[in-house]
């Protein structure tokens, strides 16, 4: 039985050979200089470039066999290994100040979603509650045309060392889109990963402070995009918006079985029927079912869903949109329509958050 002393546990270690480059480890200057040796046990450090090496395991096991094949297979043999590059900091949490992140969400395109959220944003703000808005329609971004904000500049302050965009705050609501950011008339033609990066940056490079409700006027349809968002923030709950119309109705359940899904599992808080009918300004009592009559209601009921409000489609809503003024800035029976929607998906809210736990970020590999 060999007496272990340094100069022995050297030459065992100098057989060990890096894969990366397949230079021996004491060559490489990776066995630290903090041997000890007590009996037949001996103990020392390894130091890796970075903590992430995916040699590490690897080299510590034939570090150890080395030793044992060189002294004896009674040594006992410790490793303790570092890094030369300090493990990157945690990031911090998203939205750390926010108490609900509500995805406002429909099947198809064209069914007035971003309507929906610009009013209710506004709506919500009005009745007295601090509120954010994220266009994250990366290829298709409308919320700056609804507030009447293309033209505006957005800029960056310093919080806490890092440099964060302030959202823009018109109407009592905090803002952020793509569209700020490029030309209005150029299509944005970006793959899939090039779109979640610049969504997540709106996202976690923003300051949003403190708020009340978080809106995100998500894409048409499924995406990457809405696998980044549930990636990125554990969301409160969803808002489903769909015409009475069955094709729409077709892709709403859809959406609906995305959303609550094993996988990403998040609570429908309930379902907007937009453009439920038409009615004429100077006739508020008449109704005309040009899209059909009722379809989400018998969805929601269908799927044991909460119908959370029928909005009319009035020319005047689109034309306020048009203008950079959400209707629900006036008091209007429209108005008073996206009022009545605030109010139902606060009461939404809360039973949710009582009757739930917090949605985790969805963790997919």
């Amino acid at each position: 039985m060999d007496t272990l002393y340094p100069k022995l546990i050297a030459e065992a270690l100098a057989t060990v050979r890096y894969p990366g480059n397949g230079k021996s480890i004491v060559d490489l200057g990776m066995v630290e200089d903090d041997m000890r040796i007590d009996g037949r046990k001996v103990s020392f450090s390894l130091v890796f470039d970075k903590p992430t090496d995916p040699f590490m395991k690897s080299i510590v096991k034939s570090a150890e066999a080395a030793i044992r094949a060189k002294a004896g297979s009674d040594v006992e043999v410790e490793i303790a290994t570092r890094s030369r590059m300090a493990a990157p900091a945690p990031k911090p949490k998203a939205l750390p100040k926010v108490k609900n992140i509500i995805g406002i969400s429909s099947g198809k395109g064209g069914v007035g979603k971003s309507t929906v959220a610009a009013n209710l944003a506004v709506a919500l703000a009005r009745e007295g509650y601090s509120v954010g808005l994220l266009d994250a329609d990366i290829f298709g971004p409308s919320v700056p045309k609804m507030f009447g904000a293309e033209a505006d500049q957005l800029y960056m302050h310093e919080v806490d060392g890092r440099q964060l965009i302030i959202p823009l705050e018109k109407y009592g609501v905090k803002v952020l889109s793509i569209g700020f950011l490029v030309n209005p008339n150029d299509a944005m033609v970006w793959r899939g990963a090039m779109a979640s990066r610049a969504l997540t940056q709106l996202i976690e490079d923003a300051d949003w402070g403190e708020l009340d409700y978080f809106l995100i006027d998500m894409p048409p349809g499924t995406s990457d995009i809405h696998l980044t968002l549930v990636q990125t923030l554990g969301i409160t709950g969803v808002v489903i918006v769909s015409t009475p119309q069955e094709v729409a109705l077709a892709d709403a359940r859809r959406g609906i079985s995305m959303f609550t899904g094993d996988k990403v599992n998040v609570p429908v808080l309930g379902i907007v029927e937009n453009m439920a009918w038409f009615t004429p300004e100077p006739h508020p009592e008449e109704r005309y079912y040009i899209f059909g009559n009722g379809g989400a209601a018998r969805l929601a009921e269908e799927l044991d869903c909460e119908l959370l409000a029928q909005i009319p489609l009035v020319a005047s809503v689109g034309e306020h949109s048009d203008a950079g003024q959400p209707i629900a800035l006036g008091d209007t029976l429209s108005a008073q329509a996206f009022f009545h929607l605030a109010h139902m998906v606060i009461d939404a809210v809360d039973r949710r958050n009582a009757d739930l736990p917090p949605t985790e970020k969805v963790k997919i590999s």
